[in-house]
């Protein structure tokens, strides 16, 4: 499922290591996860999550599994936080 987000801000990611998520990021202002995927022909692509806290991304850096995490917490439920690819 892919729902517009309004606004799509330019958010830092910081690299994290897993072996599904090459690095993430958070804008408070809009509530949006910023998460790239690895790739093995360079950069992957970016998604933007909606309706995503500070609360929210500060348990999702802080798992002990951030692949994990996205999996059993975020992916499952696109009606809580709708994504769009943006690159």
């Amino acid at each position: 499922m892919s729902t517009e987000i309004n606004a799509r801000p330019v958010i830092a990611m910081d690299a994290v290591e897993s072996s599904e998520i090459a690095a993430i990021g958070h804008d408070s202002e809009t509530n949006t996860l910023a998460i790239q995927f690895p790739s093995k022909s360079g950069p992957g692509s970016v998604y933007h999550y909606a309706n995503f806290d500070a609360e929210a991304f500060a348990a999702f850096k802080n798992a002990d599994s951030i692949g994990s995490h996205f999996g059993k917490v975020i992916k499952p439920h696109p009606d809580r936080h709708p994504y769009v690819k943006v690159s």
